[in-house]
């Protein structure tokens, strides 16, 4: 997928596309992106003209039957009359086909290509830089993908729908109005001309009004959806009441966002009944003026009356529709705004280069790294990896360690450098090959509300049972899991919160052995975890580790001790190198980090 280039206004932030375009340019990116949209759209539009063609001929056959058939100069013409009857009733059937055709056609067309857009902005999601995804609200996130998309879906299938049929409506009426009477035509236009006149003020009004009303939605689904996820930690420290007003003042924002847009709504219907009533009081006196100084038949008069129903019907839901595009349209700005955010990690496809199997070695050359905007978190950081060594990043809190893991398994790219796995430049590897090859276990192994079994296959999709018992057997982990309720059944709960931190890591080992990577990454998490699951966790990793290179971001220097080299970061420097027993041996930071964990463990 190609995303439009468009530059951001801050770093880490979703594009506001579309902010200041206008309504149709809008429309024509979202076309773009869902090209389904003009799928047949000749035809439905054929459609749409026939289904506004019968609704005259209701208003032409009651002229033509009073005119003709009832004040006809030879009397009464019942032939004549029942004609016109059937003609009524033949352009009805024509009409509610035609429109039951064209209604069918829009909903289809349309729901295909927002099924496409937002299976585009979802993907695009996971593509996105991810300082943007930390730093936009997830509620935002997702109601870009959800509600905006469905909002758009409502438009198009309803108000598009009765936006097609009413302009045709308009435009057929006028033409009929002029045929009988050029006058009262006018006096019909003139009537919605401070509306009409008016259109385009409202349009920019409720175009602005409505875009801060999608934000809000974001706002108000974060506000909602965060205290359910933390819902211990509300409840621990007593702060339902900050968390409740949290919640109400994104509602009332909300609320206040909403009101705004609906008063330029009600002022602009109100505006459109005013219209009416003017217009339907004009025809009724001119044309009863027109009937004492002109061959104006009563028939012509009735009729007429028709034609300004069909016209100021479309004219008043009008109004509403503009409400339902401007909404809509701010909606698809949105959705736009994902899908123009450019992607940091582009993926060179089959163009790519594949990563060789076997343990692989790692090498850093003059890696540099910070965020947009801010200062540098590594700074000319070069250093070999060999093939099948154990290696532990430590260094203080904030020291860039972290930084490393992302950018070994790509989930950064260096701002200046480069990072080699087996000699290629991580960013010309193609990513299926990464990421069979490098596989990540993160200080918090993330679980999805399903079996132990389901989570585990995400490290291979099409893994049997036994492969997974397997697998849970060299790891040590046999005994834990048929200790568990349903064994590899057990539900995990929403981010496997049914399972305690200690045995939700299991799990992600469990995946990541599965998974068979040559680079095996950890940002170590053992520090919530009783001794006993400690134990069994350091089993499981020693295990897992065996033949593969592996790099661990160490929180405890345990870990160091263990390793076959330590790497000691200092503000973004590699400072120290080498193994812990001469590490530990000479003045320098990772003596003084070791002396501390010390003095903390007498405790």
């Amino acid at each position: 997928m190609t995303a439009v280039t468009t530059e951001r206004r801050d770093a880490g932030t979703l594009v506001e596309s579309g902010e200041d375009i206008g309504a149709m340019e809008t429309i024509r990116r979202g076309v773009h992106f869902s090209p389904e949209l003009r799928e047949g759209i000749g035809v439905t539009l054929l459609l749409a003209v026939v289904a506004s063609l019968g609704q005259i001929v209701v208003p032409v056959a009651v002229q033509q039957t009073l005119d003709r058939g009832l004040a006809g100069s030879g009397g009464p013409d019942v032939s004549f009359v029942v004609w016109m009857g059937v003609i009524c009733a033949v352009a009805i059937g024509v009409t509610s086909t035609a429109s039951y055709l064209m209604t069918s056609r829009l909903f289809t067309t349309s729901e295909r290509g927002l099924a496409t857009l937002r299976i585009k902005a979802f993907r695009h999601v996971h593509d996105l830089p991810l300082l943007t995804q930390n730093t936009e609200r997830r509620g935002a996130l997702v109601s870009r993908v959800t509600t905006d998309v469905d909002q758009v879906s409502q438009f198009l299938v309803f108000g598009g729908l009765i936006f097609v049929v009413s302009v045709g409506q308009m435009l057929v009426a006028t033409v009929i109005m002029v045929i009988y009477s050029w006058q009262l035509a006018l006096v019909v236009w003139l009537s919605f001309a401070p509306l009409f006149g008016s259109i385009r003020y409202f349009q920019r009004k409720l175009s602005d009004a409505y875009s801060v009303v999608r934000r809000q939605v974001g706002v108000l689904l974060s506000a909602i959806s965060e205290p359910v996820v933390g819902a211990a930690v509300v409840r621990s420290y007593a702060v339902e009441g900050r968390t409740q007003q949290r919640i109400d003042d994104a509602i009332d924002e909300f609320k206040s966002a909403s009101t705004r847009a609906q008063r330029f709504t009600v002022v602009s219907f109100s505006l459109g009944g005013i219209s009416a009533g003017l217009a339907n009081a004009g025809v009724l006196v001119v044309g009863v003026l027109l009937g004492f100084t002109s061959d104006m038949t009563p028939g012509t008069i009735l009729a007429f009356a028709f034609l300004v129903t069909l016209f100021v019907g479309p004219v008043q839901m009008g109004t509403q529709i503009l409400t339902d595009a401007q909404n809509a349209i701010a909606s698809w700005r949105r959705v736009i705004g994902i899908l123009e955010t450019p992607a940091d990690l582009v993926d060179p496809g089959e163009e790519g280069r594949a990563l060789p199997r076997g343990p692989i070695d790692v090498s850093f050359q003059a890696v540099e790294f910070s965020y947009p905007g801010g200062p540098p978190v590594l700074q000319d950081v070069t250093m070999d990896i060999a093939a099948g060594t154990r290696v532990a990043i430590v260094g203080e809190t904030g020291s860039g360690k972290s930084t490393f893991a992302k950018l070994l398994t790509r989930l950064m790219d260096p701002t200046d450098g480069a990072v080699l796995l087996d000699g290629i430049d991580v960013r010309e590897v193609r990513q299926a090959s990464l990421r069979s090859s490098v596989v990540l276990v993160p200080q918090e192994g993330f679980l999805f509300d399903d079996t132990i079994t389901a989570n585990v296959r995400y490290g291979r999709l099409h893994a049997t049972e036994a492969e997974i018992l397997a697998s849970a057997e060299e790891l040590g982990m046999a005994d834990w899991l048929a200790g568990l309720p349903r064994g590899l059944e057990t539900k995990v709960g929403q981010r496997g919160e049914s399972l305690s931190a200690g045995e939700r890591q299991l799990v992600a080992l469990l995946r990541a052995h599965l998974a068979d990577p040559d680079l095996l990454v950890l940002d170590e998490a053992t520090s919530s975890v009783d001794p006993a699951l400690e134990m069994r966790i350091g089993r499981a990793l020693e295990r897992l580790m065996s033949g593969r290179t592996s790099v661990t971001i160490a929180h405890r220097l345990s870990t160091a001790e263990a390793a076959d080299e330590v790497v000691v970061v200092d503000r973004g420097r590699i400072v120290q190198r080498g193994p812990h027993a001469a590490l530990v041996q000479v003045e320098g930071v990772y003596a003084g980090l070791h002396a501390s964990w010390m003095a903390q463990q007498s405790h």
